[in-house]
């Protein structure tokens, strides 16, 4: 069949772009796209995945969409895109990082420090049917530090699965504040027939946790409702996604620490963070009827001197109501 073809051929571009990586768990790009208006959504990721466990470990996201959702006090500072439909959404998010080894109580030095965060992100997605674009902003509030509970959840799912516990959290970035604002937008660039869209993209944060900015492309490819049309909906979707970005670092306080806390045990030094770096994932999507399903596979270059390059898994669950 064409989309076959189509998606060998694309699944190929991508894996050829594989020495790039991904963004964590973010729900408002076209490809993560749920048509309801009403849904629910838990995404999972884990280093586990991939049989890795340093750096960006875990993040776990509970996303909550619902039109009565523009009432959230938080919402009264986003974009709401004029001639557009709009989706209102909250999401609560904790998401963990570790150095190369967690069998140590010592500061590992030229490693990654230990960092945890919490928070609850409030956003807007609206899509334009007639430009063909998308525009999402949200503003995330919490915390990092002991405060977000790091230590306690990793130790928890290590006991689980039965792994090693990690010692070497009382090294970790101290508590301080999160405020971060975030804009991302997508254009249509290229569609052919139903089974293959490919979009530009570009992301900004500004905050207390992330300063950067972003540019790049993804595509959907296999059997999908287009995300920039209102019309006749399939009642199932299956679909390859992928995205290739480069990012431009300004700050990162899971690496460099709190802005207002500045006595952490160990940091990464400002002149050895990587400030450019490549990102790529990909994933396959399933969603039928009211239930949707993902698994995602992410890569990373080196975010600073002397770290490594950093895989990681990830699965999601949802319905809509």
């Amino acid at each position: 069949m064409n989309w076959c073809r189509k998606i060998i051929g694309i699944s190929l571009l991508f894996i050829i772009s594989l020495p790039v990586s991904a963004q964590l768990i973010d729900n408002t790009s076209t490809f993560r796209n749920i048509q309801s208006k009403k849904y629910l959504r838990f995404s999972y990721d884990n280093d586990f995945f991939t049989k890795t466990d340093y750096y960006y470990t875990q993040g776990i996201t509970i996303e909550y969409v619902h039109p009565r959702m523009k009432n959230f006090a938080l919402a009264k500072l986003l974009i709401k895109p004029g001639n557009s439909e709009n989706k209102f959404g909250v999401t609560a998010n904790l998401f963990g990082y570790t150095p190369t080894s967690i069998s140590s109580n010592a500061i590992l030095y030229g490693d990654r420090p230990y960092q945890s965060a919490l928070s609850i992100k409030t956003f807007i997605t609206g899509s334009d049917t007639i430009r063909q674009h998308r525009l999402a902003s949200a503003i995330s509030i919490g915390v990092f530090g002991p405060l977000a509970q790091g230590e306690e959840m990793q130790t928890i799912i290590h006991r689980w699965v039965k792994n090693k516990i990690p010692r070497g959290w009382d090294n970790q970035i101290q508590n301080d504040v999160i405020i971060n604002y975030q804009l991302n937008y997508e254009k249509k660039l290229v569609e052919t027939g139903n089974g293959l869209l490919i979009n530009g993209a570009a992301e900004a944060r500004m905050g207390t946790l992330h300063d950067r900015i972003g540019a790049g492309i993804n595509f959907m490819a296999g059997h999908f409702n287009d995300p920039y049309s209102s019309g006749q909906r399939k009642k199932i979707e299956y679909y390859l996604y992928g995205q290739s970005r480069v990012n431009f670092i300004g700050y990162d306080a899971t690496m460099q620490g709190g802005i207002f806390n500045r006595k952490s045990p160990y940091t990464i030094r400002a002149g050895d963070i990587s400030r450019i770096t490549f990102q790529a994932d990909a994933g396959i999507i399933l969603n039928f009827r009211n239930l949707y399903f993902s698994y995602t596979q992410s890569f990373l270059t080196k975010e600073f001197e002397t770290s490594r390059y950093h895989r990681w898994g990830g699965v999601s669950f949802g319905f809509s109501f």
